[in-house]
């Protein structure tokens, strides 16, 4: 076991492993240096999707989550961000927000939607965007904030600097659909959005979730800087 834990830490070895072996989304590719402002997205979901795929947490392909029952389209291009993590930093962020003293983190990375004019027809890729702002939503008392973020240097919504600079129909759409898209008949709506953000916020909370990422994954981060 020694022998090949000494060849995993080799920095070539390491190397050649990376050639062989697709990066896992969640922790093999990095947010980017110029994180809040400019971060590198994972694009599970866009919105001519009619199912809801998410990546799995230990293989780190994509997974059918389920499919949508009713006509609730995602519509943004929809992920996450790489090595961020909704532990108790973030958990703290909607505490002091809501008052709500027993909300916690929902232990996965950050969601964030993408406004885009392109037509980018699947997921399963990485894109830079700006964060802009974000809602502030609790789902079955867990902080699931869903950020809203512009494609880097978009012809169209490139030009937006803070999520007011959004059309009122833009943000009404994103909140239908992350309030109706767990939906199901007879039972009870678990999720609500109790804040819109903006930008400074936005950041704060990145800022966070990559502090909450370190704290859980500090081991895994010192395997990937060999």
């Amino acid at each position: 076991m020694a022998k090949i834990n000494n060849m995993i830490m080799d920095p070539i070895v390491g190397k050649l492993m990376g050639l062989r072996y697709k990066s896992h989304p969640w922790h093999g590719i990095d947010i980017g240096d110029e994180a809040p402002e400019i971060v590198t997205c994972f694009i599970e979901v866009v919105p001519t999707d009619t199912v809801k795929y998410e990546v799995d947490k230990v293989s780190g392909y994509l997974r059918l989550d389920r499919p949508q029952k009713y006509s609730n389209v995602v519509p943004a291009l929809y992920g996450f961000l790489p090595q961020t993590y909704s532990g108790e930093k973030v958990a703290e962020l909607s505490r002091e927000k809501t008052g709500n003293a027993s909300i916690n983190g929902d232990n996965d990375p950050l969601d964030i939607c993408i406004l885009t004019e392109k037509d980018i027809t699947h997921g399963d890729i990485i894109v830079k965007a700006r964060p802009i702002g974000g809602f502030r939503m609790i789902d079955n008392n867990e902080a699931d904030d869903k950020l809203i973020a512009v494609l880097n240097k978009d012809a169209v919504y490139g030009g937006y600097t803070d999520i007011k600079d959004c059309p009122p129909l833009v943000i009404d759409r994103l909140k239908h659909y992350f309030l109706t898209y767990k939906d199901l008949p007879g039972e009870k709506r678990r999720c609500e959005i109790t804040h819109i953000y903006g930008i400074e916020e936005a950041h704060d909370l990145i800022r966070r979730s990559m502090e909450d990422y370190t704290n859980r994954f500090y081991n895994l981060e010192s395997m990937l800087k060999i």
